[in-house]
């Protein structure tokens, strides 16, 4: 039997050979217990496009670790990504359940422009 996090990087080993193949930016996704960082990265995987997360001196201010924190994280990248001249991008949840925080932040960078 598998255990939690070989399961989870294999989940997000499967979801990063699909969007490979596509050849698309992809908006990739790390949680911890205390921060969430998000990065779009470029679709030969070697440059980072833009990058958000609650380390960032304007998010750090609260909690980083709830689901308002994810709310800020998705708003900035959304932001950033457009500054970039990004719209569109694969959502790569490295693993990670749809739920929660992961969901926060993905709906967060939808409703600011962000497509996926």
């Amino acid at each position: 039997m598998l255990d939690k996090k070989a399961a989870r990087l294999r989940r997000a080993k499967k979801t990063r050979a699909h969007i490979s193949y596509l050849g698309v930016n992809r908006l990739t996704i790390n949680r911890t217990p205390r921060h969430i960082y998000a990065q779009i990265i470029s679709p030969t995987g070697g440059e980072v496009i833009a990058q958000a997360s609650t380390l960032d001196k304007t998010l750090r201010s609260g909690a980083t670790g709830n689901v308002d924190a994810a709310i800020a994280v998705g708003k900035l990248i959304a932001e950033r990504g457009k500054a970039a001249g990004i719209t569109k991008v694969a959502f790569d949840r490295s693993g990670f359940k749809y739920h929660g925080r992961v969901k926060a932040l993905a709906d967060a960078a939808r409703e600011n422009g962000l497509e996926f």
